[in-house]
């Protein structure tokens, strides 16, 4: 590590104290006011236990959870609704693309006591944020699909509690992704370390991809690093990686502390030969690998209602606008999991719910519940896949408000068109890219424009932006058209470039 002297003013900070040392004092850290807290606890150090300040909202806090492989059971649910619940018309939740939900609107004073409910049943909100190692994604229909590879469950678990572990990471140079892929769609190429099923001499295992990130400086898909490991050996070399990147990424130059970077400083040949290094330090082993592996579409929405690979059972996919849910929705959402399935839901990277292990007999009634009016299984061509990160409402770096937008224009455009198929869109609102905009057929990014001698909110639209066989991120279309005309705008495109076909006016 560099001497502190040389370190940012953040990586100061973390050497000074690590976040996870305020754990136990979290009662007492309420106690004195958040206004009172020093700014390197208040907006760095408290990420390590997933709690975070938010400027726009000031004493009003968002916890991050962590939710391996987007898996959550009706009884944590309800410990989480029960929290947002007491927030009252501060309180909400979204669904990330990680698979993984974020409560917002608690106060300081809540979270000693939320930390322990969710101990009870099983949660934690641990090194969620800031530059730890993120939640882990993996295939959301892990061991219901009928197209699975791989369950990729037990293997996000391990690689987890490795993490988590002992001897996990405590102090990266940045955020870190990783994704375990488990079926012909899943894509996984915006992670910094993604496992995608392959074959070697007819094993099943994970070819090795690393290096994708989306960034306001840079954005890349992750590239094959050439190495192939067992199933067994997914957590050993998760931690061979991040030990690497612990010790050897850049702590100087925040803009160029991902992992890319330092596959940039060192070569692709000399990376690699470090991480085995690592790995043959923990007892493990890798295999050279040419790289090809057994994903070869974009991924499915999960929307609708799914035979299982159980014979006589269902997950019902349910649409919700994106992935903003409140407390009662949350409990009505436990109360259908627990009712008309085994009480187990799967959120998606697509910010959706899926009610798993649904018996046949038991559809019609779940499809008749008041909750799927809002929360359809049959959503519009856009609805379905229109994923955004949280917009200025509650993040300070956003330039528009996005889920509001993405929602009513979506809606808008649902009444004028007819589209073939789906197609999906991606709203963030400012460069930093959290709602992944260069992975969207359509992707929409905050911005401002000139519009009649004023500076107004707008939209800078990218085109292209593709997760099948042939990945690549979109470009560039439009660099800023005012949100009072977007609409208009993204009609033409759909009918330009997607097949769809305006409604006749009705008279």
């Amino acid at each position: 590590m560099e001497p502190l002297a040389k370190l940012s003013k953040i990586e100061q900070a973390k050497a000074e104290l690590c976040g996870l040392d305020l754990a136990p004092r979290l009662a007492e850290l309420a106690s004195q006011g958040w206004e009172s807290l020093d700014e390197a606890t208040l907006t760095i150090r408290l990420k390590w236990l997933g709690i975070f300040f938010r400027p726009v909202t000031p004493g009003r806090f968002m916890v991050r959870l962590r939710l391996p492989n987007g898996v959550i059971r009706a009884d944590q649910l309800e410990v989480l609704a029960d929290a947002v619940d007491r927030c009252g018309v501060d309180g909400s939740a979204d669904i990330t693309t990680r698979q993984n939900l974020q409560l917002r609107g608690l106060l300081l004073e809540d979270m000693a006591p939320l930390m322990r409910a969710m101990e009870l049943v099983g949660l934690t909100s641990r090194q969620s944020g800031h530059d730890n190692p993120r939640n882990i994604t993996g295939n959301p229909l892990a061991g219901i699909d009928p197209e699975e590879i791989v369950d990729t469950r037990p293997l996000v678990a391990a690689i987890q509690a490795a993490l988590l572990g002992p001897d996990g990471p405590r102090n990266l140079p940045r955020k870190f992704n990783v994704a375990v892929g488990g079926a012909p769609d899943s894509f996984l190429l915006h992670n910094d370390l993604a496992f995608l099923p392959a074959f070697r001499e007819g094993q099943l295992g994970f070819t090795v991809m690393v290096g994708g990130f989306f960034s306001a400086q840079r954005n890349e898909l992750a590239v094959p690093l050439g190495l192939w490991v067992a199933p067994e050996q997914l957590p050993a070399f998760t931690l061979a990686v991040l030990t690497h990147f612990e010790r050897h990424g850049n702590r100087v130059a925040r803009n160029k502390s991902r992992l890319m970077y330092l596959i940039d400083q060192l070569g692709l040949e000399a990376y690699r030969r470090a991480v085995v290094g690592e790995l043959e330090a923990l007892s493990g082993e890798a295999f050279p690998h040419d790289g090809t592996h057994l994903v070869n579409r974009a991924p499915r929405s999960g929307v609708g209602v799914h035979a299982q690979g159980q014979l006589g059972l269902h997950w019902v996919g349910l649409s919700i606008p994106t992935g903003r849910l409140d407390a009662g929705a949350m409990a009505e959402l436990a109360r259908l999991a627990r009712s008309y399935g085994d009480a187990e839901l799967r959120l998606t990277e697509a910010q959706n719910v899926l009610i798993a292990n649904v018996p046949t007999d038991r559809l019609e009634a779940l499809l008749a519940e008041p909750l799927l009016a809002r929360f359809r299984p049959d959503p519009g061509a856009l609805e379905a896949e229109a994923v955004s990160c949280t917009g200025n409402r509650y993040c300070s770096f956003a330039l528009i408000p996005t889920k509001t937008t993405a929602q009513s224009v979506v809606a808008e455009l649902e009444k004028r068109l007819e589209i073939p198929h789906a197609v999906r869109t991606h709203w963030t609102g400012c460069p930093n890219a959290c709602g992944q905009p260069y992975m969207g057929e359509i992707g929409l990014m905050g911005a401002k424009a000139r519009h009649d001698g004023e500076m107004v909110e707008a939209a800078k639209i990218f085109l292209g932006g593709s997760m099948d066989c042939d990945p690549k991120l979109a470009e560039l279309h439009d660099k800023g058209v005012p949100l009072t005309q977007l609409a208009d705008v993204l009609e033409d495109l759909l009918v330009e470039r997607f097949g769809a076909r305006r409604k006749e006016a009705k008279v």
